[in-house]
C-alpha cells in the first residue's frame, strides 16, 4: 500500500495494488485544489491496459466538478484501453452528485473487491 502524504488541504490518496488492478482510496475533499493529487495516483494505474481501477469513495467528503471531470476522463481513457474504473462506497452526497450528472453505475459496497472487504 502506498499513501501520499496529505497536502495542505488534508487530502490524501491511498494506493493498493491487487490481482486485477489497483484500488485508489482518496480521503478528504476532491476539488480544484486537490484534483492533481488524485490524477497523479490514477495515471500509473491507467498505464496498464486491461485492468480494473477501483476508486473507493468512502473517505471522499466532497467532490466538485473538477473531480467529477477527472473521473469521467479517466473512465473514458480506461474504456479505450480495455480497462475499467469502478466507484465504490460513495457517501450519500457523492452518490447524489453522480446520479444527478448521469454517472449512475456505482457498485453496491458488498461488491467491493475481496482485498477491500478484508481491509488489507
Amino acid at each position: 500500500m502506498t499513501r501520499q502524504p496529505p497536502n495542505e488541504d488534508g487530502f490524501t490518496v491511498q494506493v493498493h495494488p491487487w490481482a486485477e488492478g489497483t484500488v485508489l482510496a482518496p480521503y478528504g475533499e476532491l476539488d480544484l485544489e486537490t484534483v492533481a493529487d488524485l490524477e497523479a495516483a490514477l495515471t500509473p494505474a491507467l498505464a496498464q491496459p486491461g485492468r480494473v481501477i477501483v476508486v473507493d469513495c468512502a473517505g471522499l467528503e466532497f467532490c466538485d466538478s473538477t473531480g467529477l471531470n477527472l473521473l469521467l476522463r479517466a473512465r473514458a481513457r480506461a474504456t479505450a484501453d480495455g480497462s475499467r474504473i469502478e466507484l465504490a462506497c460513495p457517501r450519500p452526497m457523492i452518490r447524489r452528485m453522480l446520479e444527478l450528472t448521469g454517472v449512475t453505475h456505482v457498485p453496491d459496497p458488498r461488491h467491493r473487491p475481496r482485498l477491500m472487504r478484508e481491509g488489507t
